[in-house]
């Protein structure tokens, strides 16, 4: 694996950033060297990223060049974190309402609508990281056959629990908000809820099985 790119990010932060392309071996690594710098002192948060870490400190506390070369040793010595042993269904109702740009994936994939559903609910994912709004999980694992770019003009309002492929990433949207995903399905199972704990039901590392609940027109 090619050596990290280690720069700062304004006078509080540091982002250790990976050659793309994204992998589960590099997201183990961010993995296990975001556990690392939990236990650092000074260090007041600790953000994994697709591909990159960063980490925010306490300037008048510590050295940012210090800091650094602790980032890059602990990327160098880090084993990789192996995904964690949880696995969480999620039963998804693919197309019609629920998913509105189901037809569009398989206009542009060349595949029938019933196969871009198979072949999704056949995919086994992993959570690399979370981001955009609490809860949303950028997932590997989408088959390449079922890539597709974003929409030309995101949506201003996407429901809580659409499910939605951006690029070579199927992710799932935990609240409303504005996406430009293709969104294929929607899940009614609760992705966010800030009384529970942790309040994400997906984390980094989880793996996740869709199941076919309902195809739609």
């Amino acid at each position: 694996m090619s050596p990290p790119r280690i720069f700062p990010f304004g006078d509080t932060a540091l982002v250790c950033e990976a050659p793309a392309p994204a992998t589960l071996d590099c997201q183990r690594r961010v993995w296990a060297a975001a556990q690392a710098a939990r236990d650092w002192p000074h260090v007041l948060e600790v953000v994994p990223g697709m591909n990159n870490l960063t980490i925010v400190f306490d300037p008048l506390e510590t050295d940012s060049d210090a800091l650094a070369d602790r980032l890059r040793s602990a990327w160098d010595a880090a084993d990789s974190a192996p995904a964690t042993n949880r696995e969480v269904e999620v039963p998804v109702q693919y197309g019609g309402e629920f998913g509105p740009d189901l037809a569009v994936v398989a206009g542009h994939t060349g595949l029938s609508v019933e196969e871009v559903v198979q072949r999704h609910a056949g995919g086994d994912y992993i959570v690399f990281f979370l981001g955009f709004q609490p809860g949303f999980a950028y997932m590997g694992g989408l088959h390449e056959s079922l890539h597709t770019p974003r929409r030309a003009e995101p949506r201003l309002e996407v429901p809580a629990g659409s499910i939605g492929i951006g690029g070579a990433q199927t992710g799932l949207y935990p609240a409303v908000s504005p996406g430009g995903w293709q969104l294929i399905g929607r899940t009614e199972v609760p992705l966010f809820d800030p009384a529970r704990t942790p309040p994400t039901l997906l984390q980094p590392g989880d793996r996740v099985r869709f199941t076919i609940a309902g195809i739609h027109e």
